[in-house]
């Protein structure tokens, strides 16, 4: 039977665990359908994603994902085939819930891709065990219940501690570490709200987590495209750990042992399209238990698309409609097979961003279920150039690993107890551990983090001691320079060291400046590779790129003609900041492109369709730091920078980039500022007559207690650039001020902070 229309289950509403990535896969799904002239059917209600513009699906239903209007659009449309693999969790429960229903054979509706036995086999905790058993592969000990009484026999036959989860369920949704009998019953009721079946395992306390993304076709080919390393090690959610591919600490015999396993497990389970395999290893043996399969598209494999330059949600589409991996060529070269492992020449880390601060009573510690909103993916030379990008991109005002602005615990033992129980902030005390003296040995004990990552952060650590060992920085010899660039230091950071030694006043901003210009002047400068999939075996000219130190020269030829726009990415997703701004991004590039421009895009979100290889005529997956633009637009010399389609990052930077004399497109930045900056607008609403409340700007603590005398509480704290409210605050008393002022102001004259009065009960308008 000729497949000629198919209907795709989106993921629906943005969630932690379920995000942009999602939308990411399905529109690779779509394009590759749409390549084979199939008409295409999105069921999806989130408006903000790429995927359900226009022009990507023939169709969409803007409905939620529920049995009941899926159903009505089968009703309605008839397709010969259903995709469930690129919508999430959401979308493999709802594709579940057709078969049992019967509306699949009712229709006549073939499941493209994995088959749906092959999903429920995965995704049932009690029938995946059994299935592996009989493989002769080793899982965690579990016991799959159904009741509270069952799960407490479990776990005393098990021995404490132990792991809780969930099925059916994305994230880590519902599960927990238990210590006891009460963390137990609090976590198993907790699980029970997700879902009716619930497994009590083993706990492998300081196990290593390794996970393999497999790409199989109906031929039975299948090939390793990615395998990843957790830094963290098991009993912190893959999306909650910083992830490292391809894996640093792996012998040669471990990486293959599992890399077969894991094609030996795609092949049992009939997997047609892409999986992901995630393991746990013994550090000190190569024993091994499997901990999960996902028979889907998921964060990780949209990390591991990026990762590597293969397109595994396009690749995936192309087979579940009966294509071979010896058919396909690979996107990137253009001349080589969808069955080339890809090599990587380069190594990548993926780092979660929380917003916790943005809750009240929220415990910061980090588990087995994820609390991570976004996430970002660094490439560099070397883990330490990785890594320390990696920590940049978050934008939570952290300057690499060596951060010379943070606070300190001050006290060995929480210092202790914050390094053995994982938190947001664990990366920051890492860096504290090491300048306390700790031992390498010290802090793996206490963290279970392998030896190899703790040396590499040394080396961070001892070239920061050497650095801060001069007077000036310019009297840094050019091989350290170097070398400090290699391992990721940025001008800022560099000026971070050194700013409190100057005798004059000079601010971070002019020092960074001139160690640039200094730098540039002796030749240290970054130079622009490819990712071409195959680490330079084959020939290859693909328009993605990044930027390192440890190259001596680009890869590019660059025209210099005057003919390209930049567009400034949204970078990570952050509460108030998501997948709006990639919509944003995309049409923003195809509009570049209809005018004859080349299109360039920077970006960091492995989530993103913005970070999709062909959606651009140059991808840079860089940092969206002022030092990082300016070196591409050095090379690019584009006719000019769009910084409004990103949302605040590329806001953030306006001034900074306009001072560099930089060709903004668009609304001028003086504007910009003027919105933005609290105090100007507040100027400007005046001149122009606009009524508003009340307001102050606070330069100094004195001058809000004066304000506050004047109004009365409550007030209204609204810093400036910022977005989604951040950091804006009602206050209703002196306690909440002191609190307020202690814990979040930064006085600045960049990002004023204005306070105004509260208005409870406005005037009636004559």
């Amino acid at each position: 039977m000729k497949i000629d229309k198919v209907l795709i289950l989106g993921s629906g509403a943005l969630k932690i665990g379920e995000a942009g990535e999602f939308d990411y896969s399905g529109t690779q799904a779509l394009k590759a359908l749409k390549e084979e002239g199939i008409y295409t059917i999105l069921i999806n209600p989130n408006i903000a994603t790429v995927q359900t513009s226009k022009e990507v699906a023939d169709k969409v239903y803007f409905l939620p994902l529920t049995f009941f209007f899926i159903k009505k659009v089968i009703e309605k449309e008839k397709p010969k085939g259903i995709l469930l693999s690129f919508g999430g969790q959401t979308a493999l429960n709802c594709g579940i819930q057709l078969f049992k229903e019967g509306l699949l054979e009712k229709y006549k509706i073939q499941v493209l891709g994995t088959s749906i036995e092959s999903i429920i086999q995965s995704e049932d905790r009690n029938l995946f065990r059994k299935r592996l058993s009989r493989m002769n592969i080793k899982t965690a000990k579990s016991f799959v219940v159904y009741s509270m009484d069952h799960a407490i026999s479990y776990a005393l036959k098990i021995g404490f501690p132990v792991i809780i989860r969930s099925a059916y369920t994305l994230g880590g949704l519902g599960s927990g570490f238990a210590k006891n009998i009460h963390d137990l019953k609090k976590i198993v009721n907790k699980a029970f709200s997700y879902s009716s079946q619930v497994v009590v395992e083993e706990y492998l306390e300081g196990w290593k987590e390794i996970e393999y993304e497999i790409v199989r076709d109906k031929y039975d080919s299948s090939i390793a495209v990615c395998n990843m390393e957790n830094f963290d090690p098991i009993g912190i959610h893959t999306g909650e750990s910083i992830v490292i591919a391809p894996s640093q600490t792996l012998t040669n015999s471990e990486y293959y042992k599992l890399r077969q396993l894991s094609l030996q497990i795609a092949r049992k389970f009939e997997i047609v399209g892409e999986c992901n395999v995630q393991f746990a290893l013994n550090p000190k043996s190569e024993d091994y238990r499997i901990i999960e399969v996902n028979a889907r598209l998921s964060r990780s494999s949209a990390l591991a698309s990026k990762a590597t330059g293969y397109p595994l949600a396009f690749v995936s589409a192309k087979l579940a409609i009966g294509y071979g991996l010896h058919e396909l060529k690979n996107s990137v070269t253009k001349t080589t097979y969808a069955f080339f492992e890809p090599a990587l020449d380069y190594v990548v880390c993926k780092i979660p961003r929380w917003d916790l601060k943005k809750f009240y009573g929220v415990s910061n510690r980090i588990g087995s279920s994820m609390k991570s909103v976004g996430e970002v993916m660094a490439i560099g030379g070397s883990f330490e150039e990785s890594l320390q990008k990696g920590i940049r991109m978050l934008d939570i005002g952290m300057l690499g690993f060596i951060n010379t602005n943070k606070k300190k615990i001050g006290s060995l033992h929480l210092l202790k107890d914050a390094l053995k129980k994982p938190t947001d902030q664990r990366i920051l005390f890492l860096e504290e551990a090491l300048e306390e003296g700790f031992s390498i040995k010290e802090i793996h004990d206490l963290t279970k983090i392998d030896p190899w990552f703790l040396y590499q952060l040394n080396n961070i650590f001892q070239t920061k001691k050497e650095i801060s060992s001069y007077e000036s920085w310019m009297d840094i010899p050019n091989e350290l320079f170097r070398k400090a660039k290699k391992e990721g230091f940025s001008d800022m950071q560099i000026a971070s060291l050194f700013i409190h030694k100057k005798e004059k006043e000079e601010s971070i901003y002019d020092l960074e400046k001139r160690i640039r210009k200094y730098r540039k002047k002796r030749s240290i400068i970054p130079y622009v590779r490819q990712i071409d999939t195959l680490a330079s075996e084959y020939p290859a000219y693909t328009n993605y790129l990044y930027l390192t130190y440890h190259s001596i020269q680009h890869d590019v030829l660059y025209e210099k003609d005057e003919k390209s726009v930049i567009t400034l990415g949204s970078g990570v997703y952050r509460i108030g900041s998501s997948v709006e701004f990639d919509w944003c991004c995309v049409n923003a590039l195809n509009a570049i492109k209809k005018e004859s421009y080349r299109s360039i895009m920077i970006n960091y979100n492995p989530e993103t369709v913005s970070t999709d290889f062909d959606v651009c005529d140059r991808l840079y997956f860089e940092e969206l730091t002022l030092e990082r633009v300016l070196d591409i637009i050095d090379l690019e010399k584009p006719k000019g920078t769009i910084v409004s389609m990103g949302g605040q990052i590329p806001n953030n930077l306006v001034l900074k980039l306009y001072e560099n004399e930089v060709k903004i497109l668009g609304t001028s930045p003086l504007s910009i500022d003027e919105v933005e900056n609290r105090y100007k607008f507040s100027h400007a609403m005046d001149h122009l007559g606009i009524g508003q409340p009340k307001w102050k700007e606070l330069s100094d603590f004195e001058t809000i207690y004066q304000f506050v005398e004047e109004v009365d509480y409550p007030i209204l704290v609204r810093p400036s650039y910022v977005l989604s409210g951040a950091d804006m605050n009602v206050i209703s008393n002196q306690e909440e001020l002191h609190r307020y002022l202690r814990d979040k102001v930064s006085v600045s004259p960049e990002h004023p902070l204005v306070i105004t009065e509260f208005i409870k009960m406005p005037k009636k308008l004559n």
